[in-house]
C-alpha cells in the first residue's frame, strides 16, 4: 500500500542557500512513515505507546536529486519494500509541484518493546502490508 503525505514548504525548512536544509528532509520522511502506519496499518504513534510498541529506526539512506524550494507543496509516498523477522524497510519517494522526483529514502525500522528495550517481531497489522 502506498500512502502519500502533503508538506508545504515554509520558512523554517529553509537554509542559508535558501533551499530545504537536508536535515528537515528527516523530519518530511517521519511525518512520512506516521502517515502510512496511519492508513496502511491504523496506527498512531499514540497508539503504538499505549499498545507497548514502537519503531526504531536503524538504516536511513538517502539520495537528494533536486532541491525543495520556499512555497513548494511536496508529496511524500511511502511503500512497503522489504520485511524482516523484526524489522521492515519501507521506501520513500519525495515529489514536488511539478511531480519530479526531488529525494528518494529507504529506511529500515525494527519494531521495538520499550519497556524491555529489546526488539520483538513485526506486529501483523504491520506485516500483512509486505509482499
Amino acid at each position: 500500500m502506498i500512502v502519500s503525505h502533503h508538506i508545504k514548504v515554509n520558512e523554517q525548512h529553509i537554509d542559508d542557500l535558501g533551499h530545504v536544509n537536508n536535515a528537515v528532509y528527516v523530519t518530511f520522511l517521519e511525518q512520512g512513515r506516521e502517515a502510512w502506519y496511519k492508513q496502511a496499518a491504523n496506527l498512531s504513534f499514540a497508539t503504538m505507546r499505549e499498545k507497548g510498541i514502537g519503531t526504531v529506526v536503524v538504516r536511513l539512506d538517502i539520495t537528494f536529486h533536486q532541491e525543495a524550494l520556499l512555497g513548494e507543496r511536496l508529496t511524500i509516498q511511502t511503500k512497503p519494500e522489504k520485511l524482516g523477522t523484526k524489522s521492515f524497510v519501507l521506501k520513500q519517494e519525495i515529489y514536488n509541484t511539478e511531480d519530479e522526483l526531488i529525494t528518494e529514502a529507504t529506511v529500515t525500522s525494527v519494531m521495538f518493546d520499550p519497556q524491555a528495550r529489546k526488539s520483538i517481531p513485526v506486529i501483523k497489522e504491520i506485516a500483512r502490508h509486505f509482499p
